[in-house]
């Protein structure tokens, strides 16, 4: 069997999402997820998670909270957390000045576990769920300095990237289908007992 290890960028992949519409989809399970989109003589051997916590608006980062518990619930699984920032951007037209929420570091961090992992020998394929181009570099930094390696691309909906797809060993886009049966139940009990209930919003 094929070890894979999956490597998630938490907001390409909401974004994807989102661009869609299909806010009912982001309670989503996310290594359920991964295992649907393993062959058949591959096994998942842990998921990585990357995001950063949103620090306004209080019910987006209320609802966020509440999803990142239930990913803790999971096993084999590891939450990365970048940082979330206030940017500011100046209107061309007007020259109003507007302070724009941005993710940093997920690039980073994913980078730095699929090298670090990749030396210790810890998967044959890595999967990365994300669209983000930036990735490009150390995608084929790995496939030229482990040719027996391969990295798989799943590209979150409308999240595309031609570099990273010219890199990879393989890419495809992840089907609303794989999305759909891989939902978190609408209540996720914590070890503690505590029930986390899916947010109304994402209904």
């Amino acid at each position: 069997m094929e070890r894979v290890i999956t490597y998630v960028d938490g907001f390409n992949l909401y974004f994807g999402l989102k661009s869609h519409g299909w806010k009912r989809y982001y309670w989503l399970n996310i290594q359920k997820l991964a295992r649907h989109l393993l062959k058949p003589n591959q096994q998942l051997v842990r998921t990585k998670y990357f995001t950063a916590r949103v620090t306004d608006p209080p019910d987006k980062r209320e609802r966020q909270e509440t999803f990142i518990e239930a990913l803790q619930t999971l096993s084999d699984f590891d939450i990365f957390y970048g940082k979330y920032q206030l940017n500011p951007q100046k209107c061309r037209n007007c020259g109003f000045v507007a302070q724009v929420h941005n993710e940093k570091m997920s690039d980073v961090n994913i980078a730095v576990e699929l090298l670090s992992d990749a030396f210790q020998d810890r998967f044959d394929v890595a999967l990365l769920i994300s669209g983000d181009g930036d990735l490009t570099t150390p995608v084929a930094r790995v496939q030229k300095l482990f040719p027996s390696k391969r990295i798989v691309i799943a590209f979150p909906p409308k999240r595309v990237s031609k570099d990273l797809t010219n890199v990879a060993a393989y890419s495809f886009v992840i089907g609303r289908r794989q999305i759909a049966k891989s939902q978190f139940p609408p209540e996720v009990r914590k070890p503690d007992g505590f029930v986390l209930k899916r947010p109304d919003k994402w209904q």
